[in-house]
């Protein structure tokens, strides 16, 4: 897909697998069965992990990273994680890219589905994978993950972040704004503190990747919001906030999880809006 000058791609780090209860809290199975997937034998759903791929010029971006390879066998069974794939190293092998070609990487959140593969063991121990990086996350959202709540603490994995801030090439960024030329952030604060939303555009055509507001396109019905969300009450806001200018503006929505669906546009439906006709970024 091409937004102006930029060049963007879907990264396929491989399929997860997370209950299929928390993915959608309070929503009766009988209904996100339906309108996502049943799940398998221990109620897992399949879900993507889908980092996003930017070029334009001489820049290469990624925004988020996957759950990357670091984790032990026992966590990749809880966690269903395809680790043939899963390291975002390989994944980028099929754009004829290395990790050492990577000159940004946007971290939505820090939550080990998202920021996984922002480091990587080299000689026994982590350190940042993309060398020639400079990574991005908001600030209050660095300080949350340092000291995380009970609720949320197993989200957030130190090997994940902590390296970055001693090789100094994490900055952390303050509130909305422009990131670089035709790339926007905007932190929300339902599902965790200040996880950021991405958005490119050209001042005529607008994708947003929307990592866990709508980590699925099911998710587009303000009433489906994740039983890991801190503040549900707040991400429905934020929901209610965003769709109408998503309808309006005719933004494509980049789904981080969708295993079924790489993005659509919004389209309105009598109790607000859905998600429209499937639209494919990168074709697999």
């Amino acid at each position: 897909m091409k937004i102006g000058k930029f060049n963007i791609d879907v990264v396929d780090t491989g399929l997860f697998g997370l209950d299929g209860g928390a993915m959608f809290g309070v929503v009766p199975k009988a209904l996100w069965s339906r309108a996502y997937n049943p799940g398998d034998e221990l109620n897992r759903i399949p879900l993507a992990a889908r980092p996003l791929l930017v070029r334009w010029d001489k820049n290469i971006l990624l925004v988020d990273t996957g759950n990357g390879n670091k984790f032990n066998d026992k966590f990749a069974q809880i966690y269903n994680i395809d680790r043939e794939k899963s390291s975002i190293e390989n994944a980028l092998k099929r754009f004829g890219l290395s990790a050492n070609d990577v000159t940004h990487v946007i971290l939505t959140h820090l939550h080990f589905d998202h920021a996984g593969g922002a480091t990587v063991y080299r000689n026994g121990k982590p350190e940042p994978t993309f060398t020639n990086a400079k990574y991005f996350v908001q600030k209050t959202h660095l300080d949350w993950a340092k000291s995380p709540t009970e609720k949320d603490r197993a989200s957030f994995v130190k090997d994940d972040y902590e390296p970055l801030l001693a090789e100094g090439v994490l900055d952390d960024v303050e509130g909305e704004g422009e990131l670089l030329p035709g790339i926007s952030v905007m932190p929300l604060f339902g599902h965790t503190k200040s996880m950021q939303l991405v958005k490119i555009s050209d001042g005529v055509s607008s994708l947003i990747y929307v990592a866990d507001l709508f980590p699925t396109s099911a998710h587009i019905n303000v009433p489906f919001v994740m039983g890991y969300d801190n503040n549900p009450l707040t991400t429905i806001e934020e929901k209610k906030k965003i769709l109408p200018r998503a309808y309006e503006e005719g933004w494509v929505i980049a789904y981080e999880h969708d295993a079924f669906t790489q993005a659509s546009k919004v389209i309105a439906a009598d109790k607000g809006f859905t998600a429209g006709e499937k639209l494919e970024i990168t074709k697999y």
